[in-house]
């Protein structure tokens, strides 16, 4: 009897599941993919030579067929697999389940050419269960998601050796277009621009530091409410609507207000208190996943991949590149199961909480990122097995599965106006927010972490218990005090937020995010200044360029319609050629590529 060779991406990965298998299983790795499109004129095979489009690698006028080769590093590998196969009587095709791996496991079959049954062994975690559970329940090969992956690598491929000798004569040699990193590059230039047509404005305002242990913020003078950031609009200026309502107060104003104030108290005007609720949030996606590690850990999107990626190989959490916040039955009972012992039974819902996620194409079928497993292990019991890069992920992973199925948290919001007179007869209202967890809910898995942080001015204080108060008591003020403030241009991106908004447009999928980070840094269209994302002035000159002349290719609404088709090519929706025909030739409202 035969062995039934596994075939997988990465060695680490082949370990694991080999570890799980019978004996009568060999799992081996690929590396990753074992060919492409050539990417220099020297992988062109001999017989391709003297065609005109076999550098390009896409047969435009055979219905967009690509030109193959197996990459030259990867030889060897082909030669050992093929060794391998003349001993099995079943090939099992085990690469990741999304787009990426459904191609490099059809890219083997097309190299490998088996005679032996071949069978789609697919799974969302590397654990025990799971593995023996995938190689009882193996499918056939889904041509729909080979052919949604092959359209992106011919679309890619057409962009980019189409756009890039025109930037090459007008701009400079050997620089790159390509359909997502142009329009990430045109996002951190447009907000480039955003910044250096910003015109700052400066406003002064007053606070009273409280002998009972709180500070109140000038809320009004005279009727009129005196200016707060919220009062400015993206450009710096005071937004229309209020400018003939607000009092903007410059330095010398300010501090003729806290002479005028100096030795007064407060009167209470008003008492309120309201409760407010938090949910929680759902189970992190790929996207939500690389902005909370480049918020909480100071991550770029490569290293939080690349952690995470070494976490999936190793069992401990579901596969890493997804866009569903769904979680599986199992796994809801886990996490209840979880909360409830180490919180108490008040800290779950009586409900499951379930989540819907806006993504409605084929990767909804995978789960959300979890800790894998039937039974959730805690950061601290894995803290002996993990780097401190992975278990700084595990943790936030953890947190993030437990906290999205247990109850809301509970809040009593406070607000207190105040009263006073100043030295020259002007009505003055001071105010003070004071919030307080009455229940800590989802909160409680956080544990230090601080998930609501103040937005603006009036919520500075939020975080702070107010004494009790009433109306027409008197709280004596320690100091008056008057503060400058100044308009800021908008923030220049970070990778977290590049991911956010790419998203937001609905740009890019799970697999990309990552590597759109690294090509716009790695191509000379971005630097980083701390953790900023900085357009170079060749960054400028492209985008400019694109825009003038290309300004449908690097639209923000067409590229994200084009992410959209490829996943109706995904589902079976659209067809390959079809599609890839009214890309390249045009239509109405698409010039195209010819």
């Amino acid at each position: 009897m035969g062995i039934k060779l596994v075939i997988v991406e990465s060695p680490a990965k082949a370990r694991k599941i080999g570890g799980f298998l019978g004996d009568e299983y060999v799992v081996e790795a690929s590396v990753g993919h074992i060919r492409d499109l050539p990417q220099r004129a020297a992988d062109i095979p001999k017989e391709y030579k003297k065609i005109a489009w076999a550098k390009e690698g896409v047969n435009i006028e055979e219905d967009f067929e690509p030109l193959y080769v197996i990459n030259p590093d990867k030889r060897a590998k082909v030669s050992e697999l093929k060794a391998l196969m003349k001993d099995a009587d079943e090939l099992i095709l085990a690469t990741d389940e999304d787009r990426e791996g459904e191609a490099i496991a059809w890219h083997l079959i097309e190299v490998l050419r088996p005679k032996i049954p071949i069978r789609r062994m697919v799974f969302h975690e590397i654990t025990k269960d799971a593995i023996q559970k995938a190689a009882n329940e193996t499918r056939d090969l889904d041509y729909r998601l080979v052919d949604a992956q092959e359209t992106r690598r011919v679309l890619d491929r057409l962009y980019g050796y189409r756009l890039s000798p025109v930037l090459w004569k007008k701009v400079m040699p050997r620089i790159s277009a390509g359909r997502v990193q142009s329009v990430a590059t045109r996002l951190i230039v447009e907000r480039e621009r955003e910044r250096m047509a910003f015109i700052s404005s400066k406003w002064w305002d007053l606070t009273a530091q409280c002998e009972a242990g709180f500070n109140a913020r000038l809320l009004s003078l005279d009727g009129k409410r005196v200016a707060a950031t919220n009062d400015f609009d993206a450009n710096g200026g005071l937004k229309e609507k209020s400018v003939a309502n607000i009092l903007l107060l410059d330095e010398a104003g300010a501090n003729e207000l806290v002479q005028s104030l100096s030795g007064k108290p407060l009167i209470v005007k008003s008492t309120e208190e309201s409760p407010r609720t938090e949910r929680p949030k759902a189970p992190f996606t790929t996207s939500t996943m690389q902005q909370d590690a480049g918020s909480r850990l100071g991550w770029g999107a490569q290293l939080t991949m690349r952690v995470a990626q070494r976490l999936y190989e190793n069992g401990y959490i579901t596969y890493m590149r997804t866009d569903s916040v769904t979680l599986s039955q199992s796994a809801i009972e886990s996490a209840r199961a979880s909360a409830k012992s180490l919180y108490g039974a008040e800290y779950i819902p009586a409900a499951p909480r379930v989540y819907e996620g806006k993504s409605k194409n084929a990767q909804e079928a995978h789960e959300a990122i979890r800790p894998a497993g039937e039974t959730f292990r805690t950061p601290g019991e894995l803290a002996p097995e993990l780097s401190r890069d992975e278990f700084g992920l595990y943790d936030l992973i953890w947190k993030r599965t437990i906290a999205s199925q247990m109850s809301d948290a509970k809040k009593m919001q406070m607000r207190v106006d105040f009263d006073v007179e100043t030295k020259t007869g002007a009505a003055a209202i001071f105010r003070a927010n004071g919030s307080v967890v009455t229940f800590p809910g989802f909160l409680a898995a956080y544990e230090e972490i601080v998930e609501d942080k103040a937005s603006d001015d009036e919520a500075a204080e939020s975080d702070k218990r107010l004494p009790p108060m009433s109306v027409g008591d008197s709280i004596k003020v320690s100091n008056y005090i008057c503060e400058g403030h100044e308009t800021k241009p908008p923030a220049r991106y970070t990778e977290p937020t590049l991911v956010k908004k790419l998203e937001e447009l609905g740009i890019g999928r799970p697999s990309t995010f990552a590597s759109i980070m690294s090509t716009i840094q790695d191509r000379g269209y971005v630097s980083k200044r701390g953790r900023a994302l900085v357009p170079t002035f060749l960054a400028f000159s492209v985008t400019g360029l694109l825009e003038q002349h290309f300004g449908k290719l690097v639209d923000y609404e067409f590229t994200a319609s084009m992410e959209e088709d490829l996943d109706r090519i995904a589902n079976g929706e659209e067809d390959r050629v079809a599609w890839l025909t009214k890309f390249f030739f045009g239509t109405e409202g698409n010039p195209g590529l010819e």
